[in-house]
């Protein structure tokens, strides 16, 4: 019987690559999204992949939609914890609202969703939590202070959570993309990028959302079943950890 993954920020950019993956692999794939409807619906049309709103900075509202997705669709097997948003700013001018946006979002997230289908994972004897950090959390990023945060924090959730999950045949693992050629980054002006992001790229290349796709495709499956609290750094050579 196909396994069932839940992927959070699930229908756009390095999200939309993994719903899309997963469900190659064999996977019944539920997206999460926040708050893009036009592009939930498109990508549920294109996918045939079943979406679902809510926001992933309220515990109540991952219970419920959780809840929701095995009803339709059964207990959760694998969590990719995807989601996260941006709101960067030097740290002297940041205000309160955007550094709690940002930790609630991307950090407080982990706990939501994991919260409330670990215990199911435990009574079962398996489960597969993937948690998508990113190189800022491993080098830091000036203007990004709470991002790097939240992404740092993610990496210390994977550690910890790894070592109460092994005896229960739960793996936990996070992984680090670089730069990748999303919406988001390809919005990046042609000089901006040529001058002063490919040249920190050993590759010469930004990634490709599929290439992180791959790497979460392998640790939900039975052939990554000895790794654990792992962080998988996919930047092109930019930062070895």
């Amino acid at each position: 019987m196909a396994r069932v993954a839940v992927v959070t920020g699930g229908t756009r950019g390095i999200g939309e690559a993994i719903s899309k993956a997963l469900k190659a692999a064999g996977y019944k794939v539920a997206a999460n999204y926040a708050g893009n409807d036009e592009a939930a619906q498109k990508f549920k049309a294109a996918t045939d992949i079943p979406v679902y709103k809510w926001d992933v900075s309220n515990f109540e509202a991952c219970g419920a939609g959780l809840k929701q997705i095995e009803s339709d669709l059964g207990p959760v097997d694998v969590l990719v914890n995807n989601a996260g948003i941006t709101r960067d700013t030097m740290f002297h001018r940041m205000t309160a609202e955007q550094w709690n946006a940002v930790i609630n979002t991307n950090l407080g997230s982990l706990f939501n969703m994991t919260r409330h289908v670990i215990e199911g994972m435990r009574a079962r004897k398996f489960g597969r939590i993937v948690n998508i950090s990113s190189i800022n959390g491993q080098k830091g990023q000036m203007g990004q202070v709470n991002y790097s945060a939240a992404k740092a924090g993610e990496i210390g959730f994977t550690k910890a959570l790894a070592q109460e999950g092994a005896r229960s045949g739960i793996t936990v693992n996070a992984i680090c993309p670089g730069y990748i050629a999303t919406e988001m980054v390809k919005a990046v002006p042609q000089d901006v990028l040529e001058k002063n992001i490919l040249p920190q790229i050993p590759l010469g290349r930004l990634g490709e959302p599929e290439e992180i796709a791959r790497c979460v495709v392998f640790l939900a499956s039975d052939d990554a079943g000895f790794i654990t609290g792992s962080t998988l750094t996919a930047n092109g050579g930019q930062y070895l950890a």
